[in-house]
């Protein structure tokens, strides 16, 4: 970087940065969610190299937000869900820590990794400043034979009498009474296993008991269930499937055991849950499974990650969307609303998932309420670069595809990458989704960190200033910049600064607002029709100027929790493999362009 340029571009960072950070009224933010996502280490002998985020586990502790990641040296800290600062702890296992169980008891927070063998629990009653113990130097080996079944076990037959090297994926539990229990699972073959733990002397003498033995919980029925199918949109009939990812939730004395499945590989790693009345079952499967889908859009996955309060009282699920360029295990983080209803069915809200939403500075009674209303002007417009490497054009930055990039022909301050909104629009916020293409890193640096501006401009000639990086130096990989106050432009312009990779490379520059017009009418002709019993298809009339359409679906016709956010350009015609076999299904479509939301569709039923 040049030193005149570097200094230019610092000082806008810092202008520009610190007048929004002053004028910002509700703040909001966007998925996936904008951490400083860590370079993961696994494949540097293949010179494999790509930013990676997964299995979240985020806990309340203290007045404070603590976000537990796969293999990330470290922890997140937030006062409020949106702000998140990376902690250094004072000890972490060498092989680092995949897929943690984290809790916290009022008093301490826990944090126990995936294990195949007795390892540490750390312990913290200062987790703000990364100090951490040991609650226990090692667990004890879980109380059964470890080899496997001949037999995949399925719910209702015996109790296998084997369990896996573990606890892998595990999830740690406190009930009212006291009690501790332990859930974990990931496997094609075995089920989710829990058994009570005994911590009453732990912080004394270092010591953690089971009691009792492991129970088989649950596992996978993809034969009944649509969803639980591997595949791209479940189409890998017969394929392995895999359940992990336990988390356990209590909410008006029932017990919900969720869990991921078919596998975070495809668009449609999905949370599920069974309920109970008792922490080690007999649990059942609830008709309106799954609860947190995100199959469309830009992020596409919502397993395998967990179910929190924040302070003001409103419910949190988090996922693990996918990537899958580089690495099939390249990923990121996502936040959906959650809710649990009067007569106890689980919800997980995914509708316009990675558009703005506002975070809640008090309790919400209806989450559909936090979306802003700020739609996707950014889709397929043109786009134009400064340079760009071999076939890594440009109008890649614009397909709402995370997996296809633009390529700067050089990492040197100064590239652009602008978008041609067609017209005077109204811009409210801006995302840009960095991708690693041949990035050459593989742990922490002091120089891998994001910096750049962004401009907005009339006729494309005159340009003023709109967002920035600020003077904190940490890496943005999926930066998000809500604007002080609407701006009204045709152009956006990305200046690069720095990035920590051998190459500039962005996925996406998505650019949120409203054209000024009319929302998009009500999609007329709306059909469902079931081809198989875990299947249904749907269609729907053309909307004329309609960007993309909700298909909305679930088991009351007041509760269509369920989305699948598909393109205009991609038809009319949608088929969903998520349902239950036996299981009736109510179903309507919205259309979206860049003005608003239709209203929602005539209400059909399918059988």
């Amino acid at each position: 970087m040049h030193v005149r340029l570097a200094a230019s571009l610092l000082a806008s960072f810092a202008f520009v940065a610190g007048v929004f950070a002053d004028e910002t009224p509700g703040r909001t933010y966007a998925n996936p969610v904008d951490v400083d996502y860590r370079y993961n280490f696994e494949q540097i002998n293949q010179q494999i190299s790509y930013r990676t985020g997964a299995d979240p586990v985020i806990v309340r502790h203290k007045g404070a937000y603590y976000l537990f990641l796969t293999l990330a040296d470290g922890y997140w800290r937030s006062p409020n869900l949106l702000d998140w600062s990376f902690i250094a702890p004072s000890r972490w296992p060498f092989a680092s820590v995949v897929a943690p169980a984290a809790i916290s008891d009022g008093d301490r927070l826990l944090l126990m990794p995936s294990t195949t063998r007795p390892e540490p629990i750390l312990v913290s009653r200062d987790p703000a400043h990364g100090q951490l113990e040991f609650l226990t130097r090692r667990m004890p080996e879980l109380p059964v034979p470890i080899t496997e079944p001949e037999t995949r076990w399925h719910q209702g037959d015996p109790q296998p009498e084997t369990v896996p090297p573990g606890p892998w994926d595990p999830a740690l539990f406190k009930d009212d009474d006291g009690r501790w229990y332990l859930y974990w699972g990931s496997s094609n073959r075995y089920p989710l296993f829990g058994i009570e733990l005994d911590l009453r002397d732990a912080d004394s003498k270092q010591r953690v008991r089971y009691v009792g033995k492991p129970r088989a919980l649950i596992t996978l029925e993809p034969e009944q269930h649509g969803w639980e199918r591997f595949g791209p949109d479940h189409t890998g009939e017969g394929k392995p499937v895999y359940i992990e990812g336990a988390w356990m939730t209590k909410v008006n004395g029932r017990y919900y055991l969720q869990y991921g499945a078919p596998g975070t590989e495809f668009n449609v790693y999905a949370t599920g849950t069974y309920v109970s009345d008792k922490p080690l079952g007999p649990f059942e499967y609830p008709p309106y499974n799954p609860v947190g889908y995100k199959p469309g859009g830009f992020v596409h996955g919502a397993g395998h990650g967990n179910t929190f309060q924040d302070e003001h009282g409103n419910w949190w699920n988090t996922g693990t969307p996918w990537i899958g360029y580089n690495w099939t295990f390249e990923r990121r983080i996502a936040l959906f609303p959650a809710a649990f209803s009067d007569d106890g069915q689980m919800s997980v809200n995914t509708r316009f998932a990675d558009f703005p939403h506002y975070m809640p500075e008090a309790k919400v009674a209806d989450s559909e309420s936090l979306f802003t209303g700020w739609m996707l002007l950014s889709y397929q417009k043109r786009a134009s670069a400064s340079s760009v490497l071999g076939e890594f054009a440009a109008a890649r930055a614009t397909d709402e595809d995370p997996r296809t990039f633009w390529v700067a022909a050089s990492n040197e301050a100064g590239q652009t990458l602008t978008v041609d909104l067609g017209g005077r629009k109204t811009l409210r916020a801006v995302q840009v989704n960095f991708a690693d293409y041949l990035s050459g890193r593989f742990g922490d640096a002091p120089d891998i960190y994001t910096e750049f501006k962004l401009e907005s401009s009339l006729d494309g000639k005159s340009w003023q200033p709109l967002a920035a990086t600020g003077t904190e130096r940490r890496d943005r990989p999926n930066a998000y910049f809500q604007l002080a106050a609407p701006v009204r432009a045709r152009y956006v312009r990305y200046v690069h600064g720095h990035v920590g990779a051998a190459h500039l490379a962005i996925s996406d520059l998505r650019v949120f607002g409203d054209a000024g017009g009319h929302a998009p009418k009500t999609p007329a002709n709306v059909k469902a029709v079931r081809s198989e019993s875990r299947m249904m298809t749907v269609s729907w009339q053309r909307v004329p100027g309609a960007v993309g359409y909700n298909v909305r679906w679930g088991v009351k016709p007041d509760r269509l929790e369920l989305c699948y956010q598909v393109f205009a350009d991609r038809g009319t015609t949608l088929d969903i493999r998520a349902l239950n076999a036996g299981v009736g299904y109510h179903v309507a479509v919205e259309a979206f362009d860049e003005n608003g939301v239709s209203t929602l569709s005539k209400i059909v039923s399918v059988r």
